[in-house]
């Protein structure tokens, strides 16, 4: 663990990070920002399965290996949701979520 920091205090700072991201993919327009917000979620969560593995079970990697497969798969998804939102900016010209409702097929 990181010396002088306890784990209520890591805990509650992942909590707050993890709410600001629900707030931004909630409230926010731009698919960017939205894909931002939701890369905070997970990233979020894998802080906290390397802190509760560190603090519960000290000699075991659980924690840490399902943090890099959260990992990969948080950045090949990001790539992905990247590729979409090209893909929809050429089309519509922007990436504004009410204008990308109502996209021409």
């Amino acid at each position: 663990m990181i010396p002088g920091v306890s784990i209520n205090e890591i805990l509650t700072l992942t909590s707050i990070l993890f709410f600001i991201g629900v707030y931004g993919f909630i409230t926010r327009k731009n698919l960017i920002s939205i894909l931002i917000s939701v890369e905070l979620i997970l990233n979020t969560s894998v802080i906290n399965f390397v802190v509760i593995n560190k603090y519960l079970y000290p000699e075991l990697l659980q924690g840490m290996l399902y943090s890099i497969f959260i990992i990969a798969v948080a950045a090949a998804e990001t790539a992905l949701a990247v590729a979409i939102i090209i893909n929809i900016y050429r089309r519509t010209g922007s990436v504004a979520v009410r204008e990308t409702e109502t996209m021409k097929h």
